[in-house]
């Protein structure tokens, strides 16, 4: 199970960026839909990571980057189905993957000493 080294990798990334002494409410993560990572075991593993932790109770947000590509011989853009790794113009297999294959932080969230969200 990858996610779990995933998981550990975001938590560092939040202690690196995240100042001393503020909690940490939510940490948003892009997750191409061809990264090759199931978002619901993502979930978990990121709980069971923060869990007794400093960053205990924060909640990871995923936003699924849907699978988009550009045919190198017509140009045309599209979401890949599937079904059909073809382009939906020219029927042409030749394409260039424009997103889906992300996995980054994009986003954390934090609290202000009061328990404030910021």
């Amino acid at each position: 199970m990858h996610e779990l080294s995933i998981a550990q990798n975001i938590v560092e990334i939040v202690q690196q960026y995240a100042p001393a002494g503020r909690s940490v409410q939510v940490v948003r993560v892009a997750l191409g839909q061809l990264s090759g990572v199931v978002p619901e075991s993502l979930e978990f593993c990121f709980q069971a990571v923060v869990s007794d932790s400093p960053f205990e109770g924060a909640r990871l947000q995923i936003d699924e980057i849907p699978l988009r590509a550009r045919c190198r011989a017509c140009g045309a853009e599209f979401p890949v189905e599937w079904a059909a790794f073809v382009c939906g113009s020219c029927s042409g297999a030749d394409l260039e993957v424009l997103s889906g294959t992300e996995l980054k932080v994009t986003e954390i969230e934090l609290a202000e000493e009061s328990g404030e969200v910021v």
